[in-house]
């Protein structure tokens, strides 16, 4: 998609939400949907479309754990340390996956291929603890699960 096209598709989500008050959190959720994160350069553009400070649109992305500003990996990993989670053994995945992966949760891997979260709670409390990957759920996650799961995404990428 070439920038000019990128910057259509924001400004078409700014104008669904932009007379809408109290609309600015939903205008970036969808321009996330979209790239995957909010590119800068189209936060601006949501500043000048849609009225707002761009100091208010930077401290809306940076207090919302949800937002990115940078490029997450293909693969998104998403390890839930919900109470269910947690109680099961959800830290030592969360250490699994950093450890095979090379990165602390938050980050991407350097092919930009991985990124790893931690979240709160997937709501399968039942198959705790819980991965999801790029939509993918797998339950009752050990850390010995953890490089099969990798290697799984891995050679969906080699195709």
């Amino acid at each position: 998609m070439t920038d000019e096209a990128a910057l259509e598709q924001t400004r078409k989500a700014i104008q669904k939400w932009k007379k809408k008050r109290g609309s600015l959190i939903m205008a970036l959720h969808e321009i996330q949907g979209i790239y995957g994160y909010v590119p800068w350069d189209h936060a601006k553009v949501v500043a000048e479309e849609m009225g707002v400070a761009l100091a208010r649109i930077y401290e809306v992305l940076t207090f919302y754990n949800f937002f990115k500003l940078e490029s997450p990996g293909k693969y998104i990993i998403s390890v839930c340390d919900g109470t269910a989670c947690h109680i099961k053994g959800g830290a030592s995945v969360i250490d699994a996956f950093a450890k095979h992966l090379n990165i602390n949760p938050g980050e991407t891997t350097p092919d930009r291929l991985f990124h790893m979260q931690i979240v709160r709670c997937l709501g399968c409390c039942g198959l705790a603890p819980v991965v999801v990957v790029n939509g993918k759920t797998y339950g009752k996650v050990s850390p010995a699960d953890v490089p099969s799961i990798i290697d799984e995404w891995k050679k969906k990428e080699a195709l």
